[in-house]
């Protein structure tokens, strides 16, 4: 049987495929073990580089933050054969150096979410991922040469408050977040992050300030039809970078310097003989290189 092509999976908005303008495009439908992805997963070449594009919200924006099921995205990007995740996330800016159509290279998270599944782990295989670096360094540099390429100003380095919803903040709490050392605002990074770190992948995030949340006195607090103008207007930016971006990570080869795709090495710790089968079968389809794992002796 042939191996997968190896892909960047790229997660975005709704509008965001169009804006890719793919070729040879085919869509697939895929059931995971973890239910299915939020769209089907779009198949195709961007400037001659295999990619797979995934609605996060849906088709048509239909599912909000909370309730999307990111397992099944994740998973369904592995099924597909990705081993590189680019995300695309509009945000709000908690910071004036960072003004709406800016771009921010994220490096790292402040998980506020309280409500959705974020492991691939449980009850019969426990384990634990390292993620003091939640971002792949080897990306971001690419994400930040890439950035220079598409004339784009972008701050290389920032930390993403990731807040439940689906309610924007109230001032004081966009000022709070202000105070941790915030640099952006978003309701959907998390468990986005966590879960790539879990099924090997190497994962980056470009963030798209639209707006300043509500704490800065000089501008119109952020509502739903602002945050969908200004996406728009640096659309043809952000698929600029996009571009330049994938044109670096597609001449990737070899183990990530990182150790992205070698995170389940120190993660279980569910001695073999007590691990549930189901389980590893779960973890491997979207960790198929932690072969490890479905060790049952030491």
């Amino acid at each position: 049987m042939d191996r997968p092509v190896a892909r960047i999976g790229i997660i975005g908005g709704s509008g965001f495929q169009q804006l890719l303008g793919l070729t040879g495009t085919t869509i697939v439908e895929c059931e995971t073990a973890f239910g299915k992805p939020s769209s089907p997963v779009a198949l195709g070449l961007l400037d001659g580089v295999p990619v797979a594009f995934l609605q996060r919200h849906g088709l048509g924006h239909t599912i909000p933050p909370t309730s999307i099921n990111v397992r099944a995205n994740i998973a369904a990007l592995r099924q597909v054969g990705c081993t590189q995740v680019l995300s695309m996330s509009a945000v709000g800016s908690l910071t004036a150096e960072v003004p709406p159509g800016h771009f921010v290279l994220i490096d790292q998270f402040i998980d506020r979410t309280i409500m959705r599944e974020k492991t691939f782990f449980g009850p019969g295989l426990v384990g634990h991922v390292p993620f003091a670096d939640p971002v792949c360094g080897r990306m971001r540099e690419a994400l930040a040469e890439s950035a220079r390429a598409a004339d784009a100003q972008a701050r290389n380095g920032g930390t993403y408050i990731v807040m439940e919803g689906p309610q924007f903040s109230t001032r004081a709490e966009s000022n709070l977040y202000r105070q941790w050392g915030g640099t952006v605002i978003g309701m959907t990074a998390m468990p986005e992050a966590k879960l790539a770190r879990e099924a090997e992948l190497c994962y980056a995030l470009v963030a798209i300030p639209t707006d300043f949340d509500c704490w800065h006195d000089g501008h119109e607090d952020v509502n739903a039809a602002l945050v969908g103008e200004r996406m728009k207007r640096i659309g043809a930016t952000a698929r600029r970078l996009v571009g330049e971006a994938v044109a670096r990570l597609g001449h990737h080869q070899g183990p990530c310097r990182c150790g992205c795709d070698r995170a389940l090495e120190t993660a279980v710790m569910t001695a073999p003989e007590y691990r549930d089968p189901k389980m590893v079968e779960r973890l491997l389809s979207v960790a198929p290189h932690a072969l490890h794992l479905s060790s049952t002796k030491e």
